[in-house]
């Protein structure tokens, strides 16, 4: 049996009902949420039993040079569905998010893979550090403007 896709006009519904101003943009497929409210917007859908995402099946980022794009895919095997969302993040220097750590312990190597290779670090994260590169590495190899 496929999953149903959770849409993003969906997601933004229900998290502008439980999160108000939490929500930046969406569109059919993704919301976008701002990057200060992950961790409560993670913890919603994992907590909310209408949603009940138990899993988190990866975190990625994606460098677009002015921004950053934090990407969040989803499974509840409860609900037999998953979703997809997104934290725009601007700059090129000192980003930071909160870590879903707390909420999945899965997102451990995911957000410590994103620190190394593109510069993100997570706060609250209980082990920040490189997980690929060695420590004094300098810079992050996956970002457009590493040379």
């Amino acid at each position: 049996m496929a999953l149903r896709e959770v849409s993003g006009i969906e997601l933004a519904d229900a998290l502008n009902g439980a999160l108000p101003g939490a929500v930046q943009v969406f569109d059919e497929e993704v919301v976008w949420v701002q990057p200060s409210r992950v961790n409560a917007v993670a913890e919603y859908l994992r907590d909310d039993p209408s949603h009940d995402f138990q899993f988190l099946n990866s975190i990625s980022a994606v460098d677009y040079v002015e921004y950053f794009d934090l990407v969040y895919h989803l499974t509840s095997l409860r609900q037999l569905s998953k979703a997809v969302f997104k934290a725009r993040v601007y700059g090129r220097d000192d980003l930071n998010v909160p870590s879903v750590y707390g909420v999945w312990r899965g997102a451990d190597f995911q957000e410590r893979e994103i620190w190394d290779l593109m510069g993100i670090r997570f706060t609250g994260h209980p082990n920040m550090k490189r997980i690929m590169l060695w420590e004094g590495f300098e810079g992050h190899p996956l970002r457009k403007d590493f040379l």
